[in-house]
C-alpha cells in the first residue's frame, strides 16, 4: 500500500515512521518548502519531534501533487484551522478520488463550528473517510511505548481496513461507529487540558486536577450527546483516555499553555514562543460557541474562554467556578 501523510508536525512524522516500519511505502508532505528541504537533508524533525530519525526511504516533499499521486491512503495531519485552505489547494490537483482517507486532526473549525470530517466532506465530497483519535502522545508511540487509539467510520469495512493498516504490537487500534463522539472527545479534551494547566500553574494539587478531569468529562459528554454522539463513547479512548493523557502529560502543548497562563503570562506571550500549534486555544472559542448554540451548560469551558479571550484572572475564574449554585452531581 502506498500511503501519504499530509502534515509534517510531530504526529504526522510519527505516523509516517510507524507506517514505514509496518512495511508500507510512505510519503510525508509539509507546507513550507524551506523546512521540508531541511527535513530532507537532516532526516530529523528538530522542530516537532527532536531526536527521532526519519528513515531515508520515507519520501519527504512540499509538492502536494507528488504527495498524493497514486496513493492508496491519504492521512490528514494538518492543524485544524489550516485544513480547509489545504483542501482548497488539494481540489486543484488530480487527487485520487477512490483512495481511502483518514483524519487524525483534533480540532473544531472556528466560524463554521464543524468537525474535521465535516470540513473534509464539504471540500472533497463523498470520499471514503475515517477518523482516528485517542491518547496518542507522539513521542511515546515513536519510541515503541504501548499506545492505543480508536478508528471511527460509519463504514464497517473501512474501519476494519484502517485498523489492520495501523495496528501492530505497540499500537493497538479499536474501532467505533460514532464518528461525532470520537471527533468531539479528541477535540474538546484540549480545553480541559488548558484548565488543568492553569491549575498546575497556580500551584494547586491533585484534588483540583481530579475535579477538573471528572467534571470536564461531564461537560464534554453533555455537548457531545446534544450534538448526536453516544454517551458511552466519552468513557472510551477518545474521551476519558485522551482527556487523562492530555491533562497530565509533560508533552501536552495544551496543558503547557494553561500552566504558563497560571504563572502569569499572557496568551500572546506564550504563543509567540511556541513552535507547535496548541489546538485547545482555538477549540476553546469553538466549544464556547457550541455550548451556546446547543444551550449546554459548560462552566469550565466558559471560564477557560473568559481567561483566554476576555483577560479574566485565573484566580477569579477558579473562585467563580467554586462559588456556583449548589446542585446534585449529574452525570450524563
Amino acid at each position: 500500500m502506498n500511503i501519504s501523510i499530509l502534515g509534517d508536525g510531530g504526529w504526522g512524522t510519527t505516523l509516517a515512521i510507524h507506517l514505514f516500519k509496518r512495511g508500507f511505502k510512505v510519503s510525508l508532505w509539509g507546507a513550507f518548502v524551506d523546512y521540508v528541504e531541511y527535513l530532507k537533508r537532516k532526516r530529523i524533525n528538530s522542530r516537532f519531534l527532536p531526536g527521532i530519525r526519519i528513515p531515508k526511504k520515507i519520501n519527504i516533499t512540499s509538492n502536494l501533487d507528488e504527495a498524493v499521486k497514486d496513493k492508496d491512503l491519504i492521512v490528514f495531519a494538518i492543524p485544524s484551522q489550516y485544513l480547509r485552505s489545504v483542501l482548497e489547494r488539494f481540489k486543484l490537483i488530480d487527487y485520487p478520488k477512490d483512495a481511502l482517507y483518514l483524519s487524525v486532526i483534533k480540532g473544531i473549525e472556528c466560524g463554521s463550528l464543524k468537525r474535521m470530517s465535516e470540513v473534509i466532506h464539504d471540500e472533497l465530497g463523498d470520499i471514503k473517510l475515517g477518523v482516528m483519535s485517542g491518547p496518542t502522545i507522539a513521542y511515546e508511540l515513536v519510541r515503541g511505548f504501548p499506545t492505543t487509539a480508536v478508528v471511527a467510520s460509519d463504514n464497517p469495512d473501512l474501519r476494519k481496513i484502517l485498523q489492520d493498516i495501523f495496528m501492530n504490537e505497540n499500537f493497538r487500534i479499536y474501532t467505533n461507529d460514532d464518528v461525532t463522539g470520537v471527533e468531539l472527545g479528541g477535540s474538546l479534551k484540549n480545553v480541559i487540558a488548558i484548565a488543568c494547566g492553569i491549575s498546575d500553574g497556580l500551584g494547586f494539587g491533585t484534588n483540583t486536577k481530579a475535579a477538573l478531569l471528572s467534571r470536564g468529562l461531564v461537560e464534554i459528554s453533555r455537548l457531545g450527546i446534544a450534538m448526536g454522539a453516544k454517551a458511552e463513547t466519552f468513557a472510551g479512548l477518545s474521551g476519558l483516555g485522551d482527556l487523562v493523557t492530555t491533562c497530565i502529560s509533560a508533552y501536552s502543548r495544551n496543558r503547557f499553555v494553561g500552566e504558563q497562563i497560571g504563572k502569569g503570562k499572557t496568551l500572546k506571550q506564550i504563543t509567540q514562543k511556541m513552535q507547535m500549534v496548541a489546538e485547545g486555544i482555538s477549540t476553546t472559542k469553538s466549544a464556547y460557541a457550541l455550548s451556546q448554540k446547543y444551550n449546554v451548560e459548560m462552566p469550565i469551558t466558559k471560564e477557560v474562554y473568559y481567561v483566554l479571550y476576555k483577560n479574566k484572572s485565573p484566580l477569579k475564574a477558579v473562585k467563580d467556578l467554586m462559588g456556583r449554585q449548589r446542585k446534585e452531581e449529574l452525570i450524563p
